[in-house]
């Protein structure tokens, strides 16, 4: 599903079959400008996103861009400025302003984290935890906070977790049978692995045949000893209940990425307004 299938769905979902309360005390011709001010600090996205929105509900409305997505704003910025029809803005105000707001808020709180690792080489990863249809937005936001991006589905990447591991019969079994498929399905990518202490890398690195390891729920310490032991034969990632708080202590150990579902999952959303002007 698309950018334009999903707005055309959310805004069914949220006019119906009319914005009533607007069309009952507006009258339909009156004209409005409003604009878009920033109640906190943070990073600006989803404003594309926004104008789409309004433009779905009234293709005459006029959307200024004040700020461009990725932009450092602060508490009283103006995003953008709407005129047009009161009714249509006033029917496209809460969409937009959800879009802006969720996808802000993880560009935010993205931007936050990779702070954190100023001066070292580990990269900021999202994950696949992410609200159902709007993958591509918020994955989107993530890069503008200025975060990477994982796999972005099932689909475009091999990521060997536990349950598979555990399902497959062994490391070596899950490894072996993907080498297998992935030749019969003519499919070249890459494999990710995930291990859960010592001996299940051990494993991995006698069987070989992949591109990363994922160090789940490993401490500092053990992911400083796990990575040393690499030694660079594989990309590293470490996951699980990272924080901002011990972000930089975990990519201090020379691990390349940290992934953290928090990105997409547990994020506040950035405080904004549509007043009218």
């Amino acid at each position: 599903m698309n950018i334009d299938e999903i707005i055309d769905k959310a805004l069914q979902e949220d006019i119906g079959g009319g914005d009533f309360t607007s069309l009952a005390t507006i009258p339909d011709k009156t004209k409005g400008k409003a604009q878009l001010v920033l109640k906190e600090d943070g990073i600006l996205a989803g404003i594309d996103v926004a104008e789409r929105v309004f433009r779905k509900v009234d293709k005459n409305i006029h959307f200024r861009k004040l700020i461009t997505d990725g932009s450092k704003v602060k508490k009283g910025d103006i995003a953008f400025t709407v005129e047009g029809k009161s009714v249509s803005i006033l029917s496209a105000e809460r969409l937009a302003l959800n879009f802006m707001q969720r996808l802000s808020g993880i560009a935010t709180f993205t931007h936050k984290l990779v702070t954190q690792l100023k001066g070292l080489n580990t990269k900021v990863l999202d994950t696949r935890k992410t609200t159902p249809l709007l993958r591509e937005l918020e994955k989107h936001a993530v890069r503008t906070g200025g975060g990477e991006n994982h796999r972005m589905g099932l689909y475009d990447m091999i990521m060997i977790k536990d349950n598979h591991i555990d399902f497959a019969g062994g490391i070596k079994q899950a490894i072996d049978s993907t080498h297998r498929y992935l030749a019969e399905k003519g499919k070249n990518l890459k494999i990710e692995i995930e291990v859960r202490d010592f001996d299940e890398l051990n494993q991995v690195l006698e069987c070989g045949g992949i591109n990363r390891i994922m160090l789940d729920n490993f401490t500092p310490a053990k992911l400083k000893k796990a990575v040393e032991i690499i030694n660079g034969k594989y990309e590293t990632e470490a996951s699980g209940g990272i924080t901002l708080e011990t972000i930089r202590q975990y990519a201090e150990t020379g691990v390349d990425y940290i992934s953290v579902g928090a990105l997409t999952h547990h994020v506040k959303s950035l405080d904004m307004s549509l007043q009218a002007l």
